[in-house]
């Protein structure tokens, strides 16, 4: 028992802990629900004594206090993806914005082009043989956890001991901070518009009994699990579990024995749900984590057959280029697992990567399908990527297609009202 030893000389409180934390230091916070609040207050509590301290993590709930103007001099903020809580930060040049694949982020972290001094991370109470659970995001949080020098470490008893490549063992954590409450939670859609219902049935009807499927979150993804509940021997692999997901296994709709790889297994990265969910990932060998770089790897993807990927998008234009981070020059999100998916099940045997959207934005006032995508945005998706697009009007295949094909696939799907001027737009560029 020599690791219990070990565990309660490093037990200590979030202020003590956090005095390790030095000027010029790079600190990574574990991402999503995880969100390790106690330090990062403990940690902007120390504002006035520190400076450029870089905050490096993906989307994370909760408050993100080190992202406030007044911290300016104290911290400044690495965005890998963008969430809510510090978006205003990077569109008024606060915080900064990288635009990577959702795999390679292990890789920039291992191989210190992002370089991690202390990493703050939530994870389960340690078993019997000294390991805790990374909980409900292993994602990029391991990889920060084994590059750090120093890891603080908030042990919280309603974690979820996550099975798979999801532990670190007491050793590795320099200082633990011990804490009994509820985990961030995000809600599914508490109702589902009856254009999301439309964008979801057209989806559904693209996935053939015992596919393998990636959902991310939101009423789009929601929308798809509703029209899944006929669906046969279902499988997943998918960098985010959300609540939709454990209905679908409770009813014997997923059951993962088609799968070509981790047959039997759900797997995935991270979980954005709530606590039905948190209960039902705990100690269950139905369900492996792993991290990004494996369970984003293209490669790794596309070992699944009949892989279904399904991923949404603010805007495609009419030859299929697809922009899903920004709002014209805003950030307004990341590249996450979109390019990675789309790719990998491109590349599956039957496989079929989708882009599900609406048809239109800001209530009806702005066509999604657009004739080039606002000035200022990104291309998340290139055109060569893209195979299927669909929204509450059809489905538009641009697989093979030409940039006429294209235009003429995307239009049909396009709101009725804009179809008209999309058309103009393509005659005059000699699309149509």
């Amino acid at each position: 028992m020599r690791w219990l030893e070990l565990y309660r000389q490093r037990v200590t409180t979030a202020e003590e802990a956090v005095k390790v934390i030095r000027s010029g230091d790079h600190v990574w916070i574990h991402s999503g629900c995880s969100n390790p609040e106690e330090l990062i207050s403990a940690m902007v509590a120390r504002a006035g004594e520190l400076e450029g301290v870089e905050v490096s993590h993906i989307l994370t709930l909760g408050h993100a206090d080190y992202v406030k103007p007044q911290f300016a001099k104290s911290f400044r903020h690495r965005s890998l993806f963008t969430g809510a809580n510090v978006r205003d930060a990077v569109n008024e040049g606060r915080a900064d914005f990288v635009p990577v694949h959702l795999h390679q982020i292990p890789r920039l972290i291992y191989e210190g082009i992002l370089p991690i001094d202390v990493a703050l991370i939530h994870i389960s109470p340690p078993d019997e043989h000294g390991f805790c659970s990374y909980g409900v995001e292993v994602g990029c949080t391991k990889a920060a956890a084994e590059r750090a020098k120093t890891v603080i470490a908030l042990v919280n008893k309603r974690m979820p001991r996550a099975l798979g490549d999801a532990f670190i063992n007491v050793s590795r954590l320099t200082h633990v901070v011990e804490v009994d409450r509820d985990l961030l939670e995000i809600a599914m859609a508490a109702e589902v518009s009856d254009t999301s219902r439309a964008v979801g049935q057209n989806v559904a009807a693209l996935i053939e009994d015992g596919s393998t499927l990636q959902l991310g979150i939101g009423e789009i993804p929601d929308a798809v699990l509703l029209y899944l509940k006929e669906k046969r021997n279902l499988g997943i692999h998918t960098e985010l579990f959300s609540d939709g997901l454990v209905e679908l296994v409770e009813t014997g709709v997923v059951t993962n024995e088609a799968k070509t790889l981790h047959r039997s297994k759900t797997v995935a990265a991270f979980v954005l749900g709530g606590k039905r969910t948190f209960d039902f990932l705990d100690n269950n060998p139905f369900v492996e984590f792993h991290p990004n770089d494996y369970v984003n790897d293209p490669f790794v993807i596309s070992q699944n057959d009949k892989m279904v990927a399904v991923n949404s998008a603010l805007s495609v234009d009419i030859t299929g280029q697809v922009c899903a981070d920004s709002i014209g020059r805003d950030i307004y999100s990341g590249f996450g697992g979109q390019v990675d998916f789309i790719r990998g099940a491109a590349r599956s045997k039957g496989g079929k990567p989708i882009i599900a959207m609406p048809s239109t934005a800001r209530g009806g006032k702005v066509s999604r399908i657009c004739d080039a995508l606002p000035e200022g945005s990104g291309v998340v998706t290139t055109r060569a990527d893209v195979h299927y697009v669909v929204t509450e009007h059809g489905v538009a295949s641009l697989f093979g297609k030409s940039l006429r094909d294209r235009a003429e696939e995307l239009i049909a799907i396009a709101h009725p009202e804009f179809r008209d001027e999309l058309r103009a737009a393509a005659r005059r560029r000699n699309l149509l």
